[in-house]
């Protein structure tokens, strides 16, 4: 496998759209929420600049796990497995429905490493997002390559907080997955084809989206605290989620009031993702 991926870092791309109000009123419906349709002028809340955007690539650029084939903007690794990993996000201004918005995405880093379960490549990919106020969101985005899954049984992930305020349980059946797939435009196979998942990336069952559950974990601060605005999010995938059992999200707001600490937990108190919402000043 190729170890130096220096020619990719710096590589850029562009892409343009226009803040719809129908993927903010979709994602509403998929949380559940009771929220009147989205007019122009809405700001969008964290999170949802993810359902813009979107890579639009032909039925016959797909590559066999549902991704569009590699290479292109991001580097070609070879190893089979991607996953959206974390990341960091700073909410400079509010994006507004109805306006115009342009994303300049650039690769600040790619390294290869060796793991206990074998070769990795990290990729880190800033975005930032302007609108009619001008910068509105920067964003650092990691992704991991991983080779096939190791024979054995897998490493348990460390154990989640216990100390929560708001606690919300999900149920992660496959019509949730694919809703969410279909309001991003993934075509994944891990996310909805069972046998693809199971079969060849050795996976117990479906995988839930990392944006899904980092989208949930802020969904459970906007309900607790309906009037805070997130000024920074950050967020770290730990360990995956499946559709055989239900998981939870948490969270506990800081004794200041300035920052929110959120995660979310496997059924039997496993730690799969561990996220921070700093806050703005009210």
């Amino acid at each position: 496998m190729q170890t130096d991926w220096n020619d990719w870092i710096g590589r850029k791309a562009t892409s343009e759209d226009v803040i719809a109000p129908w993927p903010l009123a979709a994602l509403a419906a998929m949380l559940d929420r009771d929220e009147p349709a989205p007019k122009p002028g809405d700001p969008l809340p964290p999170l949802a600049h993810w359902l813009y955007f979107l890579p639009v690539y032909r039925q016959s650029d797909v590559g066999p796990d549902g991704h569009a084939k590699r290479g292109g903007f991001l580097p070609p690794v070879p190893l089979p497995r991607r996953m959206w990993a974390g990341g960091r996000i700073s909410f400079e201004a509010p994006l507004r429905v109805g306006e115009a918005a342009t994303r300049d995405s650039q690769i600040v880093d790619v390294v290869a490493k060796e793991g206990r379960s074998g070769p990795l490549v990290f990729v880190v990919v800033r975005h930032a997002i302007r609108g009619d106020a001008g910068l509105a969101i920067v964003e650092e985005h990691d992704i991991v390559y991983r080779g096939a899954a190791p024979a054995g049984v897998a490493t348990p992930p460390p154990a989640a907080p216990v100390d929560a305020a708001w606690t919300h349980e999900i149920e992660p059946d496959p019509v949730l997955l694919f809703r969410y797939s279909a309001l991003t435009f993934n075509s994944h196979r891990i996310h909805y084809d069972r046998r693809y998942v199971t079969d060849v990336e050795d996976y117990p069952g479906l995988v839930v989206h990392g944006p899904l559950i980092a989208t949930l974990l802020v969904d459970l601060l906007r309900r607790a605290n309906p009037h805070a605005r997130v000024s920074r999010f950050t967020f770290r995938a730990v360990s995956p989620l499946f559709d055989t059992a239900p998981f939870f999200v948490r969270g506990h707001p800081a004794p200041d009031g300035r920052s929110v600490h959120l995660w979310a937990a496997n059924v039997h108190g496993g730690l799969a993702m561990d996220a921070t919402a700093a806050l703005a000043p009210a």
